[in-house]
């Protein structure tokens, strides 16, 4: 045999198409042409199938169905076997006394042991040519022996009579007692088989048999079931598996919108409403991302185009080069500067994921900050009010005392710019003890949200249509800081806005229950 016809049909094929590749390779052609035929040469070799965890889980349960068959089969077998046996020696015993019963008979008739009584013992075993037959008189005397009569040596089919005392194997031998209408023992027969299915019928060896086979074809059937139980089990098990790929091989081409749609209170279920929350948070990133970047360039654009025009007019002539145009200039820079310091402080504080925090009395802190900026709200013509509901007028929490400050200052710097003179701002803070929470408010009565912008307010640049010229001076960042410093306290911010009727902030941090208290010098504990 040569060696072509040891090996696979697609190696066979992929080196036909190899060497006529090769051979056309081998053409006067260009280089592009070339180029392409090695790329059918490469792309024309045969890809064996992958391995699939639907074959797979087929095959463990076709093996496990094997084995659990295969130990079935064994045990059963032996069991039945001893059934067997013990159903052979019930027959054997009954035959025993059936014999027994048929000498006594014969020896009442006869009036002792005489040749006919004996004589009656052949005719049972001719019956039963593997069983062996011993009769005894009352005193032990072997009266009849069917191996010493019948057979032509012991040896040949079983254990001899004379020494069927001394055999090992006694559970193989039965005997009966011969007894007459009173009861004295007059004799005693004795059973043994040459052959394990000496006592039993046709019939019994066929149900036997019949046994057998009914065995080996339930535990074909069983390993059968078991493939394609395993098959269709796998398929379904794999199904998500298969969903949750091709949905991860759309978003990598992508698809952003494409999802699972897994629903279910199992592991596969979670998992898929997991990726589906991962691709929703990804959709929302990459849309974010691109955002900004148009963000960012929109707001570098107007300043640079500002600075830009300013300075071209000044170099042609337009505008005279004294300190008011350069102080235009100047202005726009700072703006830019203020703008690049909020997005790297946004930055820093996004990154930073071991922020320190210390036990915090938070009153105080909203209080002081409250004190700090009323001149500047009496300024702009509105009134700023401090609100304690805490029945104590203390509350302690683990926070970042200057990151805090931080993101309430933002708020109230939100609710000054965006509020008309002759308004108010109401700066509260209280507990929720149910959900153990501080929540922190800071209520205006300014231009407002619109509803569909709600959603919006925490974007970066964001800001509502009504402040778009910018005369405040906001760089639509500081609700973003806001919102990722109240993120890194496990905390969350809320909005309610109405148009032309004012905002509520609510900032909500988590506080340790056991630990909001500050001793009272009297030994009580305050409950904040």
């Amino acid at each position: 045999m040569g060696e072509s016809d040891d090996m696979p049909k697609e190696d066979l094929y992929s080196e036909d198409i190899a060497r006529y590749y090769d051979e056309v390779l081998n053409m006067d052609m260009s280089e592009s042409s070339k180029a392409y035929f090695s790329t059918l040469k490469r792309d024309a070799r045969p890809t064996r199938p992958a391995k699939t965890f639907t074959g797979r889980m087929a095959f463990y349960f076709v093996m496990t169905a094997v084995m659990c068959v295969a130990i079935f089969t064994v045990v059963l077998a032996t069991v039945w076997e001893q059934q067997f046996q013990g159903y052979a020696r019930d027959n054997m015993q009954r035959l025993a006394q059936q014999t027994a019963d048929a000498l006594s008979s014969q020896y009442e008739e006869s009036g002792g042991w005489t040749p006919d009584v004996v004589g009656y013992a052949p005719a049972i075993t001719a019956a039963y040519p593997d069983l062996g037959m011993q009769v005894l008189d009352a005193s032990g005397n072997v009266l009849y022996d069917d191996t010493t009569v019948n057979r032509k040596s012991s040896s040949d089919e079983g254990a001899s009579p004379n020494d069927i005392n001394d055999q090992d194997n006694v559970d193989s031998i039965v005997s009966a007692d011969v007894l007459d209408r009173s009861g004295i023992k007059l004799g005693t027969v004795r059973l043994w088989a040459f052959d394990a299915e000496a006592v039993t019928t046709k019939s019994d060896a066929a149900f036997k048999m019949n046994s057998y086979y009914g065995m080996a074809l339930a535990g074909v059937i069983a390993i059968a079931l078991a493939g394609v139980i395993g098959y269709c089990s796998s398929r379904t098990l794999t199904r998500p598996v298969v969903k949750i790929t091709s949905t991860a091989r759309a978003i990598r081409n992508g698809d952003l919108t494409a999802r699972t749609n897994l629903k279910g209170d199992d592991e596969i279920g979670r998992l898929g409403e997991t990726f589906d929350s991962m691709a929703t948070e990804l959709e929302r990133d990459i849309k974010f991302e691109h955002r900004l970047t148009s963000d960012v360039a929109h707001e570098l654009r107007t300043p640079l185009m500002a600075m830009l025009a300013t300075v071209e007019a000044m170099q042609d002539g337009v505008l005279p080069s004294d300190n008011e145009h350069f102080e235009v200039v100047a202005g726009e820079v700072r703006r830019l500067s203020r703008l690049v310091d909020a997005m790297l402080h946004l930055s820093r504080v996004e990154n930073n994921t071991d922020f320190k925090t210390e036990r915090t009395e938070m009153v105080y802190v909203v209080k002081s900050l409250v004190s700090m900026q009323e001149q500047l709200f009496n300024d702009r013509g509105l009134r700023l009010r401090f609100d304690d509901k805490i029945p104590t007028h203390e509350l302690y929490a683990d926070v970042n005392p200057d990151l805090i400050r931080e993101a309430v200052t933002n708020i109230m710097s939100n609710a000054m710019r965006y509020t008309p003179e002759g308004g108010w701002v109401v700066v509260a803070i209280d507990r929720d003890r149910f959900k153990n929470e501080m929540l922190i408010s800071v209520r205006d009565t300014g231009i407002g949200i619109a509803k569909e912008d709600i959603p919006r307010v925490f974007s970066r640049f964001w800001r509502s249509d009504a402040s778009r010229e910018r005369v405040s001076g906001g760089l639509g960042v500081g609700l973003a800081l806001t919102k990722e410093i109240i993120d890194k306290h496990n905390g969350s911010i809320g909005v309610e806005s109405e148009l032309g009727k004012g905002t509520t902030f609510t900032l909500r941090i988590p506080i340790d229950r056991d630990r909001s208290y500050k001793p009272n010098p009297s030994g009580e504990e305050l409950i904040g």
